[in-house]
């Protein structure tokens, strides 16, 4: 764990390489919708709509801290120069992705550097001196401001445990109160982007609520010419589109798998899908391949129940993989094919491969993948202390951490490397475990051929409590991190395992990132559904073309912009039957930059058992 090893992060927030922080800005596509949702909750506790404009410095600061970041005075003077005279809704939005937002693991961090002996506290006298001579300087103002907060401030002296926790609970209560803000207003819950247009009231009414019942598997069908929504007729760039899908069988999950595949050699890898508020990271491998040869890949979700008979609830998540040719270093690397066909829960793909290497990229739609919302009645205990007042690890809290060890044991061995431990640390702290530290950690905790056990995972988790006197705070921002609510249930994260099978040689197979959805993966899917799918130009808007791929169990869609100007465009499936989406919404906008391609949205059937109809219009509004 983080704590073992220390931090050289300050209070301000950790400095990033100029990669790293290209990539902490990337948001999947079809992630945006949420993204702007917060983004436009946040704006409009200050603003009356998103189409009004900043036009003060501390309008700024008001709007960036409700969107949950943490502005100081040298970020305010990096967007609001001399110069600065208004900046409006889509300006704000860019500014919010590129500023990471506070993370808990990095201030209790920060705070104990500057607590050296684990009192848990620091007194004002020392918090006011640090922090208004040093770094980015905070006013007088508010130093006192904190200091006054009466929860966590007594005798002098500031809980710095209690001050993050109602930090953090704080922030994520504004977010939520904005969002439900702006959910009851129905004139704000239209506007998508600062740029967009209203649609017209007397659109005509929404069928959503007309869902099929669990015996009705004949949806009515609806044609395209009947299907467009009354306010699309009033563009210039109208398109719409209408897919009957039939129930999943196993007659459509056709199963290309060698009848001789027993035989084949084979190398299994795990990973996990890690759901963020505007991204979705996994774990990404390369692939080498000594022989040209027929390969037979798959990835499924890994099931982690040990109830018989019962499937771990992420089960039903959609995967799939990307192969791409490593290149030599000129150019991104081409895309050579991904796992289209299904059986089962699994996705596969067959096909030659030549000898050298490759890269996968895994990739779940977000469909199923999504925010629980959920609410956490009771907080489930980690540590209790026994009759010898020793702190023990409660029975739920062991099972928990058997299912993360499992997750990261990515070779599936029983033992955790110095490679397999460092890509969790990168996930829940942040941070690598250097040599030295490790072989701290191998003299402390059972290990065995260099590599931690089971129990020695268990016993560093125990001595993190045992540092914190029984606090479990950093246990939890371990397990948040893992996709586990405080009723210690992963919700927001979706465990898989990929198998390889070369027919001519041994393939090898390495985890070798764990990172979000970059912008190769966008590349890639666009170039994938824009290779698969049909294309449709927009009526009376040709410069803007969508691409509609289908498979058995998703239908995928791509908008390219040809024009020089960027567009936004709507996206309206109230006419759908028995369908969820990747943005969670039935009517959204897309932004499409010029000369670009977009990923407009992922449909899956929310009864797969059950016929589904996908039926789409979409709208060039500007």
């Amino acid at each position: 764990m983080s704590g073992l090893y220390g931090s050289t992060a300050s209070l301000s927030n950790k400095r990033h390489t100029a990669d790293e922080r290209a990539e902490i800005q990337k948001l999947q596509p079809n992630d945006q919708e949420s993204f702007y949702t917060s983004c436009r909750a946040a704006y409009l506790t200050v603003f009356k709509s998103s189409l009004e404009n900043i036009t003060e410095r501390r309008q700024l600061s008001l709007v960036l801290q409700r969107a949950g970041r943490n502005p100081s005075n040298g970020t305010l003077s990096r967007y609001w120069t001399a110069k600065t005279k208004e900046l409006n809704f889509d300006d704000f939005c860019a500014i919010v992705k590129k500023e990471k937002p506070a993370a808990k693991a990095e201030l209790l961090k920060a705070f104990r550097k500057l607590d050296p002996t684990n009192k848990g506290y620091i007194l004002h006298d020392d918090f006011t001196k640090i922090f208004t001579t040093k770094g980015e300087k905070m006013s007088q103002e508010e130093v006192s401001a904190v200091l006054r907060l009466a929860d966590v401030n007594s005798g002098g002296r500031l809980d710095y445990n209690k001050f993050c926790n109602a930090f953090f609970s704080t922030c994520d209560q504004c977010a939520k109160t904005a969002i439900e803000k702006m959910e009851t207003n129905s004139r704000a819950k239209r506007q998508q982007f600062g740029s967009q247009i209203e649609t017209s009231p007397e659109r005509s009414a929404s069928p959503r609520n007309q869902r099929f019942s669990e015996g009705d598997t004949t949806p009515r069908k609806v044609e395209s010419r009947s299907s467009r929504p009354s306010s699309a007729r009033n563009y210039k760039g109208t398109t719409s589109m209408v897919i009957n899908m039939g129930p999943l069988s196993a007659k459509n999950s056709r199963n290309v798998e060698p009848s001789d595949l027993q035989d084949w050699p084979c190398t299994r890898s795990r990973g996990c899908f890690f759901l963020e508020e505007n991204s979705i990271i996994s774990h990404h491998y390369r692939l080498q391949l000594t022989l040209k040869s027929t390969v037979y890949l798959t990835i499924t979700p890994l099931n982690l129940s040990r109830a018989e008979g019962k499937s771990s609830p992420w089960m039903s998540v959609d995967t799939a993989l990307y192969i791409l040719k490593e290149s030599d270093g000129r150019g991104e690397p081409p895309l050579v094919s991904f796992t289209e066909l299904r059986n089962k829960e699994s996705y596969v793909w067959k096909g030659d491969l030549g000898a050298g290497s490759y890269t996968l990229l895994p990739f779940t739609t977000g469909c199923r993948l999504r925010k629980n919302k959920k609410q956490v009645t009771k907080e489930a205990r980690l540590v209790y202390r026994d009759d010898r007042q020793d702190l023990q690890l409660t029975a739920e809290f062991r099972s928990a951490l058997s299912d993360v060890f499992d997750i990261i044991d990515l070779d599936g061995n029983g033992f955790l490397s110095l490679e397999e431990y460092n890509l969790f640390e990168l996930r829940s702290s942040g941070e690598k475990c250097d040599d030295d530290a490790w072989e701290v950690c191998k003299e402390n905790f059972e290990t065995k051929k260099n590599e931690l056990t089971r129990k020695g995972f268990m016993d560093l988790n125990l001595m993190e409590a045992n540092d914190r006197e029984g606090d479990p705070s950093d246990l939890w921002v371990t397990l948040q991190s893992m996709g586990y609510n405080k009723a210690l249930e992963m919700t927001e994260a979706c465990p898989f395992i990929i198998d390889v099978y070369s027919e001519k040689s041994k393939p090898k197979l390495k985890a070798v990132s764990l990172e979000s959805s970059s912008r190769l993966l966008q590349k890639v899917l666009c170039k994938s559904i824009t290779l698969k799918g049909d294309a449709k130009p927009m009526d009376g808007y040709e410069n803007v073309i969508t691409y509609t791929y289908k498979s058995d169990s998703r239908i995928s869609s791509v908008i390219e912009n040809k024009s020089e100007k960027k567009i936004v465009v709507q996206v309206n499936n109230d006419q759908s039957k028995n369908c969820m989406n990747s943005r969670g919404m039935s009517v959204f906008a897309v932004e499409v930059p010029g000369k670009s391609t977009t990923v407009s949205q992922h449909i899956m059937a929310v009864n797969e058992k059950q016929e589904w109809v996908y039926n789409c219009a979409q709208n060039v509004l500007s």
